[in-house]
């Protein structure tokens, strides 16, 4: 940013060490007037969850890396997965991330405990 090197940025929470660093570079850019923008990976809906909220940051003023979790899913491990709504992923609003886990899902694809 010093360098004037960067005139958008994305912020993928996995890559830069969690969600409280992709926070601190969303603030960062946006102070200094760099827009951003949320990458994603396969993440499932808990992951989109904190993604979406992420990306609903007033910084992020480009589109984000977030679909529907039926994109890379059959079955999400949260009771309601990610979908699009126009072209956008609704931001949960319940406690904590804003979603349940699918206890019943999440059984059915664990391995080993």
């Amino acid at each position: 940013l010093q360098l004037g090197a960067a005139a958008i940025i994305n912020i993928k929470a996995g890559r830069v060490g969690g969600y409280l660093e992709a926070l601190a570079i969303h603030d960062r850019c946006r102070a200094a007037g760099i827009p951003v923008w949320c990458g994603g990976m396969l993440e499932t809906g808990i992951g989109r969850a904190a993604n979406a909220a992420l990306a609903a940051l007033p910084g992020f003023l480009l589109p984000g890396d977030i679909s529907a979790s039926a994109r890379f899913y059959n079955r999400d491990i949260v009771t309601a997965p990610a979908v699009l709504e126009d072209g956008h992923v609704r931001v949960p609003t319940g406690p904590g991330l804003g979603v349940e886990i699918d206890e019943a899902a999440l059984d059915a694809f664990t391995v080993h405990r």
